[in-house]
């Protein structure tokens, strides 16, 4: 089983950013498989949608460390995880833009790049980048399309309801010729995507809370809709995260992923820094291989 942790992004861990590379390289000498990082922009005050099972919007999230340049540093320090994004809100950027970081990255790391992409669920960082909210899946759906056009083809043509991209040479690809893109899907509407468009999803889970039935028959439904795509099942695979919170137990975080590995489930990625779970890095990092030690 793959086993991997979110960087010390968010929090207080955004005021030490040295921190970063000082974890990605403990955690790959621990064995984690895979680095990851969120995308948050701000935190209102007065928010219009609290955030799941919260009453607000988490005090971390006031300062987070830009993604890209967080995972520039991960692959720059390491050589074997995986890097990964759960998830971007790919509204908020121009697919061009959006493919010419993601590239970047995965270039830099010599091809350890997977996508998670997402729809965004907050209005006022939709309000503070200027794209309405109300638009955010049609324009996920417009940047996946745009996002295979400049990975897989050159010239480079795309027109959608948002963006156009003229007949245009872009060579600079990925290593892999395309990377893999990861999608949450948590609504039905999201299914639907994942079965038609992802290379995999990536649901949310909780300690203490847990039960592996919901997210095998989830990533079941998204197999059974791939046929109508024309797709094989084993087209869509699955990673699992697993959202901790102050108070869990470094052996309730070790039970999902016990469990998750009798339930065949292969990857999971652990976020040590939500609520500051990690107090500092050096508290991150020592969760981190307690973790690894009690489940290898």
């Amino acid at each position: 089983m793959r086993i991997g942790f979110n960087l010390p992004q968010f929090g207080s861990h955004s005021h030490r950013p040295e921190g970063i590379a000082r974890f990605a390289r403990e955690a790959e000498k621990l064995g984690a498989d895979s680095l990851w990082v969120g995308d948050r922009l701000l935190a209102p005050v007065h928010p219009e949608i609290n955030y799941p099972g919260e009453d607000g919007i988490p005090d971390e999230f006031r300062a987070g460390l830009d993604p890209f340049a967080t995972l520039t540093i991960a692959a720059a320090v390491t050589s074997r995880p995986l890097l990964g994004t759960s998830v971007l809100i790919a509204p908020w950027y121009a697919p061009a833009l959006l493919a010419r970081s993601l590239t970047t990255v995965d270039r830099f790391s010599g091809g350890r790049l997977i996508a998670g992409l997402g729809a965004g669920w907050m209005p006022e960082e939709f309000q503070s980048v200027g794209v309405p909210y109300g638009e955010r899946g049609a324009r996920l759906d417009e940047c996946l399309d745009a996002l295979e056009a400049y990975w897989t083809t050159n010239p480079v043509a795309h027109k959608g309801r948002f963006t156009a991209t003229p007949a245009s040479y872009v060579d600079v690809k990925p290593v892999r010729r395309r990377i893999p893109i990861y999608l949450p899907s948590f609504t039905p509407a999201g299914i639907k995507r994942a079965a038609r468009r992802a290379d995999g999803i990536i649901p949310a889970a909780f300690p203490g809370h847990f039960d592996p039935a919901v997210y095998t028959g989830m990533l079941a439904q998204v197999r059974a809709g791939t046929a109508q795509a024309g797709r094989r099942p084993e087209d869509v695979d699955f990673i699992l995260r697993i959202n901790t919170k102050a108070g869990d137990s470094v052996d309730s975080i070790a039970d999902v992923l016990l469990r998750s590995r009798d339930a065949a489930i292969d990857h999971a990625f652990v976020d040590l820094t939500f609520r500051d779970r990690a107090r500092d890095v050096e508290h991150a990092i020592d969760l981190a291989g307690r973790i690894l030690d009690r489940v290898r």
